[in-house]
């Protein structure tokens, strides 16, 4: 037979208290997680001085590729974006770079890739200033 103790003559038991405290270290835990994911997300997005997007892409020969980017970018900054093509089989067929040193802060612009054999794609491998 257990003893029953009257409640609120003891005060809390040692469970509730234990409890109690892995709640309040968990929801701590939970918000620091929270705001350092905000963070970081918040960083990458504002640090990135120039972006770009491929429109659309035209396959013009077997060593040819037209990309028409749209480059987003603070007025003034300069930098690149690296383009690649592939061929059927996945096989890297093409890589460049193309500067972008124009004042304005959005450029569109078609640029020509030349590869080694046909390319099926044109995919923006990223853009970096410098």
């Amino acid at each position: 037979m257990t003893a029953v103790r009257p409640e609120g003559r003891y005060g809390r038991s040692a469970e509730r208290n234990a409890d109690r405290r892995l709640t309040i270290v968990g929801s701590v835990l939970g918000v620091v997680l929270l705001v350092l994911v905000g963070w970081f997300g918040y960083s990458y997005i504002a640090g990135q001085d120039i972006s770009a997007e491929v429109i659309k892409f035209q396959v013009v020969t077997d060593h040819e590729v037209q990309v028409h980017l749209e480059v987003r970018k603070d007025d003034g900054v300069k930098g690149y974006c690296t383009m690649r093509s592939q061929s059927e089989d996945g096989a890297e067929v093409g890589r460049a770079d193309f500067r972008f040193d124009q004042d304005r802060g959005r450029v569109d612009k078609v640029v020509t890739l030349r590869t080694t054999a046909r390319g099926t794609n044109a995919e923006l491998v990223g853009c970096h200033t410098g």
